[in-house]
């Protein structure tokens, strides 16, 4: 399906305590691969996790093979689980390679989007809340305000045209996450999402619908302050004529 079956695809997804939406996440993606008839899922479990997620994820490696389990203790930050795992999906040859969060927050269903637009050459393919078609569903007011309020300022100050900034379901093709691996990203937290679509603005991307529906975790004060610096760290590239791209 979608020519699935000729280019090789995975999907990182960091897990952290996910021990209570555990089965209907895997109940969901098993669907999801069972339909497209391929691809593989690297879960990225780091110190993070205080809960049984490891043991979980390693169980159900065990019995299916279609799901890898990285440990990854040394990881600092949740930049460092996503990155860990796009390099071992790169380093395992895969053609595509999606990342998407667990939990529900992301619909498993949607996978096979992504996948057809990176079959069709798309570089980049860039989940979005704010178009037709995609929402945030039971997410808190005051978080909804600041992914809108983000995407709207990172355009204004970064000169990008997307409508969605800040959302962490999004597909590559290899070459593709080869520069991001080699590239040193500021960000330390989510706002790496955004630092990643401004590095990619000038790649054949393009934006699809996408529902995300679990409420979203409170944003740290330290999230936010690195936010801003990384934010003003473009921007100041940008109005000096050092803009950088990938």
């Amino acid at each position: 399906m979608l020519g699935a079956e000729k280019e090789k695809w995975a999907v990182v997804v960091p897990m952290a305590n996910e021990e209570p939406d555990f089965l209907p996440f895997i109940k969901a993606l098993k669907s999801s691969l069972d339909g497209i008839g391929s691809g593989v899922v690297f879960f990225i479990v780091d110190n993070v996790s205080k809960d049984r997620t490891l043991q979980l994820c390693q169980e159900l490696s065990a019995t299916d093979n279609r799901f890898q389990t990285i440990w990854a203790p040394e990881n600092r930050n949740v930049v460092d689980a996503y990155m860990r795992g796009y390099q071992e999906a790169y380093d395992n040859g895969f053609d595509y390679i999606i990342e998407m969060d667990a939990g529900l927050s992301h619909e498993p269903d949607t996978l096979s989007e992504f996948i057809k637009f990176l079959s069709q050459g798309v570089e980049c393919v860039f989940g979005s809340r704010f178009i037709k078609g995609g929402s945030m569903g039971d997410s808190p007011f005051k978080r909804r305000m600041l992914s809108q309020t983000g995407t709207m300022l990172s355009n204004l100050l970064l000169g990008t045209r997307m409508k969605d900034m800040t959302s962490g379901f999004q597909g590559f093709r290899n070459d593709i996450v080869k520069k991001l691996l080699e590239y040193q990203l500021k960000s330390k937290a989510h706002f790496y999402q955004t630092e990643i679509r401004y590095l990619l603005r000038k790649r054949k991307y393009i934006e699809i619908p996408i529902r995300y529906k679990a409420p979203s975790p409170r944003v740290s004060g330290k999230a936010i302050r690195n936010s801003i610096e990384t934010l003003l760290y473009y921007f100041w590239r940008r109005i000096t004529f050092r803009s950088i791209s990938l």
